[in-house]
């Protein structure tokens, strides 16, 4: 992130209430695979143009409800509400090598209209990504952060109002991270889609998102609100109190 906001500067602010229907609804969801329960009674909501950040340990369900919400699996019990259209980006960008970048994005719009009006709208979105250079590489020339800026535009050019995101940034270097965060902070100001974003990283769930929820043995065990403006920085003393409170939630003390 960059570095306007100093420890000393970032203060609390009440948090934005999203306004307008909500991006996504679940009611009562659970989700068992045979005798397994993964998802059991959750309820939530995603506020239109609101930033949803979920942790929790390895197994604990967060890419299973990110994938019922994308509808790539379905639920055992319960209601689910997508307003619109939700688009996902994973950890792997998931690029077809054998189609160039622009090619690879026009694959996110739902119908396709015609080859001209597509490459329009796709190359348009590699230039809001930084990518407008490399349009016509090949993915497997792309480094690791260029690669998840075709996926991230790939996802938008199908104009989605809900975008789930299943860590996308773990696997990139620490630098080339913050460099996404200000790049998807930077593209949800302008289209105000709402977010869920599943994620290991307790600061980065905390420098991006309006709320934090801890999911502990398929249930939403803690909410945390982070009511701090934007740009918010690891250093700031604040956030050091919102991750003491949600390392706590999950089980980690120092």
């Amino acid at each position: 992130m960059t570095a306007a906001a100093s420890a000393s500067t970032v203060t609390p602010l009440p948090r934005k209430k999203p306004t307008g229907a909500p991006a996504a609804r679940i009611s009562g969801l659970a989700k068992r695979f045979g005798d397994r329960t993964v998802l059991d009674g959750i309820d939530l909501e995603i506020g239109a143009g609101e930033i949803v950040a979920l942790v929790g340990r390895s197994g604990s369900g967060k890419s299973t409800l990110l994938r019922i919400l994308g509808d790539l699996d379905s639920a055992s019990r319960g209601e689910v509400s997508v307003a619109g259209r939700p688009t996902i980006v994973f950890q792997e960008a998931r690029l077809i090598p054998w189609q160039p970048v622009v090619r690879n994005v026009v694959l996110g719009r739902p119908k396709p209209r015609n080859r001209r009006a597509d490459d329009k709208a796709a190359r348009a979105l590699l230039a809001e990504v930084g990518l407008a250079g490399r349009a016509d590489a090949w993915p497997l020339t792309l480094s690791g952060g260029e690669a998840q800026r075709a996926a991230l535009a790939r996802a938008l050019v199908a104009e989605p109002t809900l975008l789930l995101l299943d860590e996308p940034f773990g696997a990139l270097d620490a630098l080339t991270r913050l460099t996404m965060h200000e790049l998807l902070l930077g593209l949800h100001a302008q289209r105000e889609f709402g977010v869920l974003l599943v994620t290991h990283d307790v600061l980065e769930a905390i420098t991006l998102a309006d709320r934090v929820l801890v999911l502990d043995e398929g249930r939403i065990a803690a909410e945390v609100a982070i009511e701090l403006p934007r740009p918010r920085t690891a250093a700031a003393p604040e956030v050091a109190r919102y991750a003491t409170e949600l390392l706590a939630h999950l089980g980690v003390t120092h």
